[in-house]
This record gives structure tokens, sequence and C-alpha cells, in this order.
């Protein structure tokens, strides 16, 4: 399987724990700290086997990235939580250097 399928599953998986992470309230809730648990679980581990052949910098640029930009739309979706105009282009900007890395950098490793 290409590396950047593991890397798309690594990413939900992270933006689903990190959602849920709101939801466990100090540890009193025990469904949401199972998510949070196996989401992290498959994050991680997908992304050992991305690192097998995507750079260590690119992948995490990458994961780490979109992840804000999804964990963000989730907590508005989920949560109601709204983001100001200079939090949007922030996360544009992210978003850009992303797309960036993956056109443009020989690093990228396509």
């Amino acid at each position: 399987m290409n590396a950047y399928y593991y890397l798309a599953i690594a990413i939900c998986a992270e933006v689903i724990a990190t959602v849920s992470l709101k939801a466990v309230k100090g540890l009193s809730t025990p469904q949401p700290l199972l998510l949070v648990i196996a989401g992290y679980g498959v994050a991680f581990w997908m992304l050992t086997l991305v690192m097998r052949t995507v750079p260590v910098g690119v992948a995490y640029a990458v994961w780490s990235g979109l992840g804000i930009v999804m964990v963000s739309i989730a907590a508005l979706v989920l949560y109601g939580q709204k983001l100001d105009i200079p939090a949007m282009l922030g996360m544009a900007l992210i978003v850009i250097g992303v797309l960036v890395i993956q056109l443009f950098s020989k690093t990228a490793g396509h």
C-alpha cells in the first residue's frame, strides 16, 4: 500500500482521537477514552509505516498540518467552536505550506 494511504489513515485516526479528548471530561467517561487510546494507537502505528519511505519532516508536516485543519472543522461541527479570521488565515498558510511540500519538494518522496 502507498505510504500516503497510511498517512491518510494516521491523520483520520489522530483527528478522531484528538476530538474525542474533549468528551473524556477528566477521565470520567470511558467510551471517549477508548476512542482516544485506539485513535492515537492507530495513528502512531500508521505513521511508523509512513516513515519507512517518506522523510520524517515531510510526514510530520503533512500529518500535523492537515490534522490541525481537520480537528478545527470537527470542533466546529461537533462542539460549535468557531475560528476567527486570523486563525483561519493561519490555517490556510499551513495548508499552503503542505501543498508546497507535496507539489514542489523533491524531499517529499514521490
